[in-house]
């Protein structure tokens, strides 16, 4: 035989014996994936942005076949309809979460918040939040590059072109956080949607003193403690010059709304205030002249029993008739 042959047979051996090898070690050391995993992956919406806090939807469909009681596990894009789905699939039960959306805490707007410096940088507030305080004095702001607008995968943040603060679409946000994530100075929050989607927040973050916060915005939290005092449930709370307000005790009274000097607490889809003047028109009440004030010579507008008192035209005349009467047995 030839050297070629030899050499070619020689090297399928080797392949077939590492490949019987191969097998049997894989045999031995293969790890079991439980078939649900795949049918929940089916059931999720496969967006993989990490809102639900595993990474993407493999991991998602992993720890809820895991878990027993699928406690903390949601997926924020197909909400509660999709973790129903999944639960009918896995034989188990899921407890109703309260949806949530992204809210901006903050109104520096820019008559709120005076420009004092401009910056000519890269349009990312990632760079400029690292390279200086902002364009304004005030260091804990939006800085309005739109970094938050770029992260969201569903097309629901956009930029005010007025306000120069970012807006968040009631109807398309998912509550994922990629927008939480991509916010340098913290400002995005995801809180519960609340009945009716109304809610309650203070729009502000800035953890300067009250004289240094109102100066570099008006409409800054200046902790005075007000709300927290007018708050009947104890829902809030001021730390560091900054008052918060705990979505899970807040019963959206909305005393705070009035009381807070600087307007800093948002309230959003209310039914509108009535004004002062519609109120007291509505506290007004008339007073209409009753039988007692008639026979009694009261006006209706007088109080009672501070009303001059007159004689009744009846009985005027009845003394009248009284007098000749009187006159003739004399």
């Amino acid at each position: 035989m030839s050297t070629l042959v030899i050499t070619i047979i020689s090297l399928c051996a080797i392949g077939v014996v590492s490949a019987v090898i191969l097998y049997f070690v894989a045999q031995k050391f293969k790890v079991e994936e439980d078939p649900r995993i795949d049918i929940v992956e089916g059931l999720l919406p496969g967006a993989n942005c990490g809102g639900c806090g595993y990474p993407g939807c493999r991991g998602l469909a992993e720890a809820a076949v895991k878990s027993e009681t699928m406690e903390g596990i949601l997926c924020p894009v197909g909400g509660a309809e999709t973790m129903n789905k999944v639960a009918a699939a896995l034989g188990r039960e899921v407890k109703a979460q309260a949806p949530k959306i992204a809210v901006v805490r903050c109104n520096g707007t820019c008559e709120n918040r005076p420009r004092t410096s401009q910056y000519d940088g890269a349009r990312s507030c990632a760079i400029e939040h690292s390279l200086y305080v902002g364009d304004t004095a005030c260091g804990f702001g939006c800085l309005g590059c739109g970094d938050c607008v770029a992260a969201c995968p569903f097309d629901a943040i956009h930029m005010d072109s007025t306000t120069l603060l970012p807006v968040v679409d009631d109807d398309k946000c998912v509550a994922c956080g990629a927008c939480v994530k991509a916010c340098p100075r913290n400002i995005i929050e995801l809180r519960n949607k609340g009945p009716k989607d109304r809610r309650v927040f203070v729009s502000c973050v800035n953890k300067d003193k009250g004289g240094v916060a109102r100066k570099a915005c008006k409409a800054a939290c200046i902790g005075c403690g007000k709300c927290a005092k007018e708050c009947p449930f104890d829902a809030i709370t001021v730390e560091n010059n900054l008052a918060y307000i705990d979505y899970s005790k807040c019963r959206l009274c909305r005393k705070c709304v009035g009381v807070c000097p600087t307007g800093a607490i948002h309230e959003v889809n209310f039914p509108p205030r009535k004004t002062e003047t519609e109120a007291e028109k509505n506290q007004q009440t008339t007073i209409k002249p009753t039988n007692s004030c008639a026979t009694s010579g009261q006006t209706a507008t007088d109080p009672v029993g501070k009303a001059p008192v007159s004689a009744s035209p009846q009985v005027e005349s009845i003394e009248a008739q009284k007098t000749p009467e009187t006159d003739s047995k004399n």
